[in-house]
């Protein structure tokens, strides 16, 4: 807690801190029939430029560490020049899981970073008031993710089963960016691996240490293309903003 305090009060004043935007694009594109999403384009743009473009539009975020396919890099380097990123940014290599890949962009931050935002490459049309609550509270609090309400009821099943049906005011469909702050990231994330947690989100390694972590407001825009009618709904949406 005193730690804590300390850290807020040679804030207040100074500087924004240091934020390294993690993003995870290693995937396997698997439910897309294995062509790599993001290649893909919305409104003319391969996703992982709008992703990119999205991040580098927020002040908040002061670099951007990519990790994708190593097969990709070539070209994803080369995307990136296309659309003129306007901020520092590194690609890495990978990793076989979505832990794997953070932890990869995590070894290449910047030392300076005391913020950590790791957002889904297939994220596209996240927008800067989403990016900068979710970090400004991060850095009240040391743990925040945009979420939005849950429009649908949610059952909960055994083998086709109705078990239970969970309060639907109490559920929230989280999104990304999630950010942390950055030594205690590196603790849970590396906790998760010797501990061999399969793990879908990094708010859960955090979770696993029993630290809190915060929400803020989503948008239910900031959807992830995982599906071909997801890229459909991008399309429309983009179309949508003009």
């Amino acid at each position: 807690m005193f730690q804590k305090i300390k850290n807020l009060l040679t804030r207040r004043g100074s500087e924004p801190p240091f934020c390294s935007a993690i993003v995870p694009a290693a995937g396997s594109s698997q439910r897309m029939g294995g062509e790599n999403k993001l290649l893909m384009s919305v409104g003319g743009v391969p996703v992982i430029a709008r992703t990119l473009l999205a991040l580098a539009g927020s002040e908040r975020i002061s670099e951007l560490v990519v990790a994708v396919r190593e097969e990709e890099l070539l070209t994803v380097a080369e995307i990136c020049k296309a659309y003129e990123i306007e901020k520092p940014l590194k690609l890495v290599t990978g990793g076989e899981s979505r832990m794997a890949s953070v932890l990869a962009a995590l070894a290449e931050c910047d030392s300076r970073a005391e913020l950590i935002a790791v957002h889904d490459g297939a994220r596209p049309l996240v927008t800067p008031e989403v990016i900068d609550a979710a970090i400004a509270k991060a850095e009240e609090v040391y743990a925040a993710a945009p979420a939005v309400p849950v429009k649908d009821t949610i059952k909960v099943a055994a083998q086709n089963v109705v078990q239970s049906t969970p309060d639907r005011s109490e559920l929230f469909a989280v999104q990304t960016p999630q950010v942390f702050d950055a030594a205690l990231l590196r603790a849970a994330l590396q906790a998760a691996k010797e501990a061999g947690e399969p793990l879908t989100d990094d708010c859960a390694a955090v979770e696993r240490l029993g630290k809190q972590v915060y929400l803020t407001a989503g948008s239910y825009e900031n959807i992830k293309i995982t599906t071909p009618e997801d890229l459909i709904l991008a399309e429309a949406i983009w179309e949508n903003r003009g």
